[in-house]
């Protein structure tokens, strides 16, 4: 042990929490930080005021947090991931600290209402969908269950892009979500860390006659770190999230400027700070891809630097790292973390090869999400040579000795060989970032049951073979702190009021609930809930759409990154089909339907821009008909993001979740939808499949193909046309959209569409599963209003899911912190 200085006694104020507590804090932040009174004070003066009040709150736990963490020596974890979707913070933290009460008492006594200014909070943009909501989860577990966690990622300036619908189609615009500065985040100018890039490799012997390896002649990009808390329920334990912000070595050059030469004066400066502006940089060019790159080493390696610094305050042998250090990769974003690693204990600390790569894989873990061909990672040898030419050398040589294990284990089996080296040679020579992930680490999970049977018997199955138990189960989950307790405030009372709030940090709790399913008292209630939530939010799209909605219709709703395998497309087709036979017999009774959509589509993606403009064309001329009388409405609504999601899944009747079985790897939507009572619509895909096992099949609408069905059909050579000739309902459907019925204006502008899924192959199987789920849609509306499930899904709570990470993978054990009395 090292460091053992002790700090001298400063005595600071504790904070109260009580209304009167707070109105003073918020008088004095009003007055001393942000420099207004009662009279110019704005909205947003009033948001950054009471932000910087429960903030202030969190600190004492937050520093007390971290020294008990030090004093313990425990084992920290680290989870390195390139989204965090955080959502707003404001209600969250006060959430935490169980002060909602206090704070909306004391600004109602300054004349401000709670909910206006935190509707001026703007969503941290720093994530794109599942993943990065999903990491977010698991930060609130991790602190929520005392677990010493920390989230690692990059602080981008303007983030996700922010989405608009201009005639229909989706428009990208700048999210500057920093305009006004983040109050909940702590500049560390201080904790500064060099990055490399380019330059060359020398080669030279050691002392010892060993060959070493200088990587010289860099360009060299600063990382500088911005640390914001992230509190548990109760708030005994707030964690850090530490992003990293670009910032330049060489800051201007004045000849330059002198010359008249502005623009190069700050070209440098301008240059390197790039990489950290944007979130997921259009990669359809090379600069891009180059940027990419350029970014998951910028954050990894300044990542690995802080914690080997941290670790070194303390420790004076590496060997004790995987001992006090678990680095969990989110995705292969990460995964150059671990040549990176190798890099620092074998160049710099001068560790043997064989010693370093041990400890390189007992610290990692990586996590899986997906098992799309073309969303598994890979970058070509030539740009990592040129962007990292140390890592492209240690790549090389981990890929070197694992082959020669695989060779020694199963010999005369190049195909083997082939296929499991971390070298892609068919494709023009690319590294393949999760086959790194999985010879670099110590434990590989997936995401669901299905995901990862199909992960150990498909894309990963020489590994599972060649590795056995390494690839193991860990199902996701979702924080019912934020996804229930504040998202639907109203449900919350009547747990609450039913069987008390242990559930919001034990959601098995809810399973209380289940004698209450014949109970005709709380099913009313329950409605009753539900039913000022859809009001909530058809006022919400009245005010940004001018659309009036039907409360009393089904609100059936598909909210997530629109992609071909998510099949939003299908739920269209069923729309169109709708529509058709309310045309067809305007006189007959059906379920009134809202048909809600909400996501982005990535802005090289054609088709998924296609089918937004689809769905927009669709709801123009369904909303519009006179025949349809409101019976069947089709909104959009943009810009999806967490504060939004918010409002739309509290309100959420049937939950779509429809991806073609075998390409979602799990899914969280589904879960959120489900815990605030939605009925899920769905094929055994993903956490369907363990959401059916725990609410039963009576209480899901399970159609379509399974993956082994799916498998066997493209094996067998599907041929979509044949569902198209023999289907006529499905064939008007798609005629009416193929011949410009919805495009009057463009009458072959869907035929791409069309011809995607009866010529080129339907991929994702819409035709094959279309009947099905047509069917499983007329149960639906039979079945309408009798529903409700919240009470078995206390499975898919995130802190069942860190729990099972901390036991199984990471090994590190939970810290009870006490906060110092007075």
């Amino acid at each position: 042990m090292k460091d053992k200085r002790k700090l001298p006694a400063f005595k600071y104020n504790h904070l109260g929490l009580d209304t009167n507590a707070l109105k003073h804090a918020l008088a004095n932040r009003l007055e001393y930080s942000a420099g207004k009174d009662l009279y110019t004070a704005t909205l947003r003066d009033w948001y950054h005021v009471s932000a910087w009040t429960i903030r202030d709150l969190l600190m004492e736990r937050w520093m007390e947090t971290m020294r008990s963490y030090y004093r313990q020596d425990v084992k920290r974890v680290y989870y390195l991931s390139l989204e965090f979707m955080i959502g707003r913070t404001l209600h969250n933290s006060a959430l935490s600290l169980g002060v909602v009460n206090e704070l909306t008492q004391a600004l109602k006594d300054a004349g401000i209402d709670l909910q206006q200014i935190e509707d001026t909070e703007d969503d941290a943009a720093l994530g794109n969908g599942g993943l990065g909501r999903l990491a977010a989860c698991f930060l609130d577990s991790m602190a929520t269950l005392g677990i010493p966690g920390y989230g690692y990622g990059i602080r981008y300036e303007y983030g996700m892009f922010k989405q608009t619908i201009d005639n229909g189609c989706q428009v990208e615009h700048p999210d500057n979500w920093l305009r006004y500065g983040n109050p909940w985040e702590f500049p560390r100018a201080e904790v500064l860390y060099p990055v490399k890039f380019y330059g060359h490799v020398v080669t030279y012997r050691g002392k010892q006659g060993e060959v070493c390896f200088n990587w010289t002649d860099t360009d060299d990009v600063m990382a500088m770190a911005f640390d914001t808390p992230i509190p548990g329920h109760g708030a005994a334990t707030v964690n850090n999230m530490r992003l990293w912000s670009a910032k330049s070595s060489r800051d201007f050059d004045l000849g330059y400027f002198n010359e008249g030469n502005y623009i190069k004066a700050v070209a440098d400066k301008n240059e390197s700070e790039n990489l950290s502006k944007v979130l997921y940089p259009n990669d359809t060019t090379e600069m891009g891809r180059e940027l990419r790159l350029r970014q998951q080493y910028f954050f990894v390696s300044a990542s690995l630097q802080d914690i080997l610094f941290r670790f070194q305050k303390h420790h004076d042998s590496f060997e004790t790292l995987p001992e006090k250090v678990a680095i969990q990769l989110n995705d292969t974003h990460p995964v150059l973390a671990i040549p990176e690693l190798m890099r620092i204990l074998v160049d710099i600390h001068h560790l043997p090869w064989e010693q370093a790569w041990r400890i390189t894989t007992d610290t990692f873990a990586y996590t899986n999400h997906t098992l799309l061909p073309e969303a598994l990672e890979t970058w070509p040898l030539a740009m990592i040579g040129r962007v990292l030419p140390r890592h492209i050398q240690i790549i090389y040589e981990i890929n070197h000795r694992f082959l020669k294990e695989v060779t020694h284990t199963f010999p005369g089996d190049p195909g083997l060989m082939r296929r499991m080296s971390l070298i892609d040679e068919e494709h023009g020579k690319r590294v393949r970032m999760s086959h790194l992930a999985i010879v670099g680490s110590h434990q590989v999970n997936g995401v669901a049951a299905l995901h990862t049977k199909l992960m150990k018997s498909s894309i990963f199955a020489d590994f599972d073979s060649f590795y056995p138990g390494k690839i193991i189960n860990m199902t996701n989950g979702i924080t019912p702190r934020r996804w229930l307790n504040q998202a639907n405030p109203g449900l919350s009372r009547l747990i609450n009021a039913t069987i008390g709030n242990r559930w919001v940090a034990d959601l098995d709790q809810l399973r209380n609930l289940s004698p209450l399913a014949e109970d005709a008292a709380f099913r009313q209630a329950f409605r009753e809930v539900k039913q000022q939530n859809k009001l909530a939010l058809a006022s919400l799209i009245k005010q940004h759409l001018n659309i009036d909605i039907n409360v009393e219709s089904l609100f059936d709703i598909q909210v997530k990154r629109i992609h071909e395998y998510k099949r939003q497309l299908l739920n269209v087709l069923h729309v169109v089909t709708l529509y058709n036979r309310i045309r067809d017999n305007p006189q007959s009774q059906i379920t009134p339907r809202t048909v809600l959509f909400a996501g982005k589509a990535a802005p090289g993606y054609y088709m998924a821009k296609l089918v937004i403009k689809l769905i927009n064309d669709v709801a123009a001329i369904v909303n519009n008909d006179p025949v349809i009388a409101g019976r069947l409405k089709v909104v959009f609504l943009p810009n999806y993001c967490v504060s939004l999601a918010e409002k739309i899944i509290p309100a959420c009747d049937l939950s779509e979740q429809i991806s073609t079985a075998g390409t979602e790897a799990s899914g969280t939507g589904n879960m959120k939808l489900a815990l605030n009572g939605a009925l899920t619509i769905g094929t055994l895909d993903g956490a369907n499949i363990e959401i059916m096992e725990e609410v039963g099949e009576d209480n899901i609408f399970i159609f379509g193909l399974t993956a082994e069905e799916v498998h066997q059909l493209r094996s067998s050579g599907y041929r979509p046309q044949d569902y198209y000739h023999s289907n006529a309902t499905l064939k008007r459907v798609l005629d009416m959209i193929g011949s410009g019925f919805f495009s009057p204006d463009e009458h072959n502008r869907y035929k791409s569409i069309i011809n995607n899924l009866i010529r080129y192959g339907d991929f994702y199987m819409l035709m094959a599963d279309y009947a099905s789920y047509v069917t499983k849609q007329e149960e639906v509306a039979l079945l309408y209003r009798d529903q409700e499930d919240t009470a078995s899904m206390g499975k898919f709570s995130s802190d069942r899911t860190i729990r099972d990470y901390a036991r199984q993978i990471w090994r590190a054990e939970p810290v009870q912190i006490k906060l110092p009395v007075e």
